[in-house]
């Protein structure tokens, strides 16, 4: 005869899967930003930052929806609003195949003398609703994760387990673009990616109802049934307001690193890393790297959090990268290897520099899952609201490598990865000193471990 506690494991470790496989669709759908953005780039004569504004319109929406996603929370519960979740990205998918098959040849205003196709701006359309997906899916799955572990080590070990897989979907969804994409022309448009766009629509609505069927905790109402008094804010823990600052960062990180890279080593000429043979293909792939770099970093993290601490790999992989990005910086693009057979069949030429960057994967693996560890640590029933606010300041993966983009167009690529530098610094400065909980006498009962 099954036991209750035997039921409650069984419970947990139905939720724990159900986070993981939500992990890997946030990942999924917003990689597809980037890569695709590359279609729109060369419409616009190389103009790099135009061609992240499908990203930017992807993070912008975090800075709307990430407080509201943290009241959802509260209010309506974490399934439901990974239900709602699901049903706004399969949305914006949908929207952003519509931009392939509306529009025509109309156009609406100019930039840089270049018409603006309406097609465009449907598309931006789509993928500022997939944000409102994204916002609401990570809102749910950080804090569920981290709670159904336990705080501390051990729920960064299944943060860190769940990013795994969401890099897996990252390692994958760059490469698929390339490949759909092929070598970029006057006709290369939306529709080359439409086949992909319908998979992740299918694999929403089939998420949806599988979903529909899991039973999920939910932390903000206790056992007798009473919803969770709040007599705080979490901006009132300082750990939490520099843990903000720094999640801003690094999604900027994260995003600008290969984000950038991609467009790089795509653009032909002088600006670019100047590749012969297929270039977008060779740079979906080598882009690739960095999201696999990622998958096992978080892969590794997983298996060592559980005895070294949150804060100590912060602080190794913060260094590691600024040591990285400044080496890549001062290598001259005329210093090259040749991309592995396994990687991309042709013999190409790539940087090492390009190299590097794809390596500072193995450290942003890390820092998601650690500093969103660090700064919800001792909030209790804060969590949620926190989670929220978080979730906000993910708009810095818009912002940043807007900024970066801008810097790229002005000084030059590997110019503009000294941004990365100074944001990496901070990220330091936060394993070092920020992370740590100068607010212990702010009560914190009631907290979210009574749900479970």
């Amino acid at each position: 005869m099954e036991t209750a506690q035997s039921k409650s494991n069984n419970g947990r470790l139905i939720a724990i899967i159900a986070m993981f496989f939500l992990f890997a669709m946030i990942s999924f759908v917003t990689n597809l930003a980037a890569p695709i953005g590359t279609i729109w780039g060369y419409k616009f004569e190389g103009n790099s930052m135009l061609g992240m504004m499908g990203n930017m319109m992807n993070f912008l929406a975090y800075l709307f929806m990430g407080i509201p996603a943290g009241n959802l929370l509260v209010k309506i519960g974490y399934k439901k609003t990974a239900l709602w979740a699901m049903a706004i990205g399969a949305i914006g998918l949908f929207v952003q195949w519509l931009s392939s098959v509306l529009g025509g040849e109309a156009t609406l205003g100019t930039v840089a003398g270049t018409p603006v196709p309406v097609s465009f701006y449907i598309y931006l359309l789509g993928a500022f609703i997939c944000g409102f997906c994204v916002c609401m899916l990570n809102t749910v799955v950080n804090p569920m994760l981290n709670l159904l572990g336990g705080g501390g080590n051990k729920g960064n070990q299944l943060i860190q387990t769940g990013g795994s897989l969401n890099s897996l979907a990252g390692t994958l969804t760059p490469f698929f673009v390339g490949a759909l994409i092929g070598q970029l022309t006057d006709k290369t448009t939306m529709s080359n990616v439409a086949p992909l766009l319908w998979v992740a629509i299918a694999v929403f609505v089939l998420s949806f109802l599988v979903i529909s069927f899991v039973s999920i905790p939910e932390p903000n109402q206790t056992k007798s049934g009473k919803k969770v008094k709040y007599a705080h804010s979490p901006w009132n823990f300082r750990h939490l307001v520099f843990g903000v600052i720094a999640i801003f960062f690094y999604v900027g990180i994260e995003i600008g690193i290969p984000g950038t890279l991609n467009f790089y080593l795509a653009e032909p000429g002088a600006r670019g890393a100047g590749l012969v043979g297929n270039a977008s293909v060779i740079a979906g792939a080598i882009v690739a790297i960095y999201w696999l770099f990622m998958l096992i970093g978080r892969f590794c993290s997983s298996i060592i959090s559980g005895a070294v601490s949150t804060r100590a790999q912060i602080i190794t992989v913060s260094t590691v990268a600024i040591a990285l990005v400044v080496a890549a910086i001062f290598i001259p693009k005329t210093v090259t290897l040749p991309v592995p057979e396994f990687v991309y069949e042709g013999g190409a030429q790539v940087p090492v520099s390009a190299f590097l960057l794809v390596l500072c994967g193995l450290c942003t693996s890390v820092m998601w899952g650690g500093i969103f560890n660090l700064a919800v640590e001792g909030l209790g029933k804060y969590t949620a609201q926190a989670s929220g606010i978080f979730m906000m300041m993910v708009v810095g993966g818009g912002i940043m490598p807007l900024i970066q983009n801008w810097i790229a167009d002005m000084a030059g690529y590997m110019a503009s990865y000294w941004l990365i530098v100074a944001m990496l610094a901070w990220i330091l400065f936060y394993g070092v000193a920020g992370s740590k909980n100068v607010n212990t006498d702010i009560p914190v009962d009631d907290t979210i471990q009574d749900a479970l």
